[in-house]
């Protein structure tokens, strides 16, 4: 016996006294509560590193299995047996709840890859239009408007019961990485999410979203409270992190997704649930023009975490997977949004996944997939930016040219389609894109030169009209560098520009506001003096243009004329200026965008991700006009808005899917041929027969690569008596590996004696219990 009690491990005759060293006892693994024990069983011993014989023969389903070399080493004989598979799957029944085997990971990924895989057989009941049916086998047609499957939850109540936790869980103010660590994760983040999770409930995600967006609005005004607001803003978000991986891996393949975009894109309402004298007015009166059906106002969780740019949730697995489904089109649904221009909301359909080999040929309903849309509006701009640089090519200032013509009515059209993607979502979401600043100074510069240019033709004055083209000629620096951000949405350097613009102009307003005393001052000087006349002062343009140029240190004509304002204030103003401009506002400048750059690329992956969600979010659109091309949707304005208050909802549906047949029918067909082929991943399997690659083997030019045979290995599933030897080998590895974990190595394998430490296997399947 130890002095503390302990019962000392009995040595082995052949250790030596450098190999009993105990271990620190955190490598010992945690006894598993629900792993039945039994008189047969004994504990593991105290030592990881020495096992005495008795220990050692006393193990039940172990034979004599060991022999004495010359050496001294103990090894397992040749042809007999080390660990018996059956009887010690008999004695471990907590593998099929607690522990992760190598064979039950491999399942699990297969049931991820079903989401990408071809939808079910040719049985399966799909809608019309593609959409999958829930339940996968239901007759009988679908009703026209789907109503919101989600309207009984109780979200109201849900918010603020969330709100209540968050209050009195966080009284502390704590950085996002401090809440990320283990101990905060045990103690608050786990027992939170085992408390919030709730199976039929799939606004939660929601609610905590919401909830992060007005903790991050309090923050803003409530001094006294305001690390501790962030604290519990970034606490909403981490649990809703946390909360969306669990339901990703309780529900898995198909059905899995769908519940994953019930979560993420079902329309929820804040108020829904709660009791009619909280309710706003405007809950009770609505718009008609603007009726969506029931689900006016109402928010998805993916666009509350875009608002509250909640950028490590959005980066999460789980999260991008179900924007990748709706990127792709795999998912699709009826979005709301905030204000149509043309609205059609004659049908809602359902989340629901899409088959496009039970579709209609021409389905209107692909145009507002975001990869699609997002194809088209580049190829949009392409038009654009070749009309404007013919345009610009062929400018004649005393009258309309063809070129010129074309231009101007393609671009209004343009225009009015970035006008109409404002008012989708709002000017919060949309702003979050990464070329809307580009887009909106666009906006503006061309309604600048269309009133100029109408205007000066309408007086019959040139020089106007060439003011005009000289006004549109200013675009030139936004519309190139805007094709770039489109073709490299990625890029780091175009992301990190797009973060930077917004605090370089914020702060060049500042600095004009404040040096704009010194041009006051300067000028107030020249006009004091008696032997210099207002007019022969120097002009603000003048003085303006000599700080500019202190400023950015390309000249010092400023300082050499300072004396003409005072002998020895003008010079003063001016040195004083050049060290506060020259040195220090620039040195600032610089500072803080060498700062907001360094955080952009620490964080490069949830950026990127940030906008790539942006941008899948806002493709989805719903308002009608959004299926012409410019310039058919301003003749879509002029036709079809009368009819809007004239025909019934039914009618007008079918007049606008027939014109949007009509005109997209090249791109509508382009798009079935190519979705049917690869919207979905086939099934790799051999029982096909050959696959693709097999068939056109003399057309694949990757075989002229000398690294082909290694994408090639995964081209095909293997064959299945291959899986099953796999499987049964790892089987035999993970008895090896919960053996050989925290002290029980010993327990099937056998040891040297000269080693200090049994080798173990550094594998993700470990003992969790």
């Amino acid at each position: 016996m130890s002095q503390n009690g302990r019962p000392r491990p009995t040595s082995h005759p052949h250790s030596n006294s450098e190999s009993s060293i105990r271990p620190p006892d955190i490598l010992s693994p945690l006894p598993n509560p629900n792993h039945p024990t039994s008189n047969s069983d004994p504990p593991p011993p105290t030592s990881p590193l020495r096992l005495n014989s008795a220990s050692s023969s006393s193990l039940p389903g172990r034979r004599n299995s060991r022999r004495d070399t010359k050496d001294g080493s103990i090894s397992p004989k040749r042809g007999d047996n080390h660990i018996r598979i059956p009887e010690h799957l008999a004695r471990r029944p907590h593998l099929t709840e607690s522990h992760r085997t190598l064979s039950d990971a491999l399942r699990a990924q297969r049931s991820r890859e079903e989401q990408e895989t071809l939808l079910g057989a040719d049985e399966e009941v799909a809608d019309p239009d593609g959409c999958v049916r829930e339940d996968g086998g239901q007759t009988g047609a679908r009703e026209v408007f789907c109503p919101d499957p989600h309207q009984g939850l109780g979200v109201y109540v849900t918010i603020h019961r969330i709100r209540r936790l968050i209050l009195a869980t966080i009284d502390d103010p704590y950085t996002f990485d401090q809440l990320k660590e283990p101990r905060m994760n045990v103690l608050i983040v786990k027992p939170m999410v085992d408390r919030l999770y709730n199976q039929e409930d799939v606004s939660v995600i929601y609610c905590l979203l919401v909830n992060r967006l007005q903790f991050l609005r309090e923050q803003s005004f409530q001094h006294h409270h305001q690390t501790v607001n962030l604290s519990r803003a970034n606490l909403c978000e981490i649990v809703a992190m946390k909360m969306l991986r669990k339901y990703d891996d309780q529900y898995s393949g198909r059905p899995g997704l769908l519940r994953m975009a019930n979560i993420l894109v079902a329309p929820f309402q804040p108020f829904s649930g709660a009791p009619d004298s909280v309710r706003p007015e405007h809950w009770r009166h609505k718009w008609k023009y603007q009726s969506q059906g029931g689900y006016e106002g109402k928010l998805t969780a993916l666009e509350v975490a875009i608002i509250s740019e909640s950028k490590m949730f959005l980066s999460s697995s789980a999260c991008q997977k179900i924007v990748d489904a709706v990127y792709r089109g795999r998912i699709v649904y009826t979005p709301t949004s905030f204000m149509d221009i043309i609205p059609d909301h004659y049908k809602h359909k359902p989340i629901s996944l899409y088959d496009p080999r039970k579709a209609p040929l021409l389905n209107q309903y692909r145009l507002i997939v975001p990869r699609t849309r997002n194809i088209i509006e580049i190829a949009q701009f392409v038009v654009l930016l070749a009309l404007y640089s013919l345009c610009m090519m062929n400018r004649d200032q005393a009258k309309f040219s063809k070129s010129e013509g074309f231009f101007m009515v393609y671009a209004a059209g343009w225009v009015l389609d970035e006008f109409a993607s404002m008012l989708e979502h709002g000017w919060q979401v949309h702003t979050q894109n990464l070329w809307s600043f580009l887009d909106i100074t666009f906006l503006g510069i061309y309604i600048i030169y269309l009133v100029v240019r109408i205007h000066g033709l309408a007086i019959g004055n040139v020089e106007e009209g060439g003011q005009a083209l000289d006004i549109l000629a200013i675009a030139a620096p936004i519309l190139f560098p805007r094709l770039a951000f489109n073709l490299l949405p990625e890029n780091m350097l175009f992301i990190s520009l797009r973060a930077m613009m917004s605090e370089f102009t914020a702060l060049s307003l500042i600095a004009v506001w404040c040096f704009g005393g010194f041009l006051l001052s300067l000028k107030w000087l020249s006009m004091g003096r008696n032997k210099v006349d207002f007019d022969d002062s120097p002009d603000p343009v003048t003085i303006s243009k000599w700080m500019l140029w202190i400023w950015f240190g390309l000249d010092g004509t400023g300082i050499q004329e300072a004396h003409r304002f005072h002998s020895i204030l003008g010079p003063t103003l001016m040195v004083v200026y050049a060290f506060l401009g020259n040195t220090l506002f620039l040195t600032v400048l610089v500072s803080i965008l060498s700062n907001t750059f360094s955080k952009v690329a620490a964080d490069a992956t949830a950026e990127i991700q940030f906008r790539r969600t942006v941008l899948t979010f806002e493709g989805v659109k719903s308002d009608a006009i959004f299926a012409y091309r410019p310039p058919f949707n301003i003749l879509a304005i002029l036709f079809l808005l009368p009819l809007k208050f004239v025909l019934t909802p039914r009618w007008f549906h079918k007049i606008n899917i027939t014109l949007v047949r009509v005109l997209n029918a090249p791109i509508l067909i382009l798009i079935a041929w190519y979705e049917r082929s690869h919207l979905w991943r086939p099934a790799r399997t051999r029982a096909l027969g050959p696959s693709k690659r097999a068939k056109w083997d003399f057309w694949n030019w990757s075989e002229f690569n000398v690294h082909a045979d290694l994408q090639a290995v995964f081209d095909d599933d293997p064959p299945q008596e291959v899986v099953d030897t796999i499987e049964a080998e790892d089987e035999l590895e993970d008895a090896i590996l919960e053996n050989s974990f925290g002290g029980q190595a010993l327990r099937g394998r056998s040891v040297s004696p000269n080693s200090a430490m049994p080798r173990r296997r550094r594998l993700s399947s470990v003992w969790q219990g």
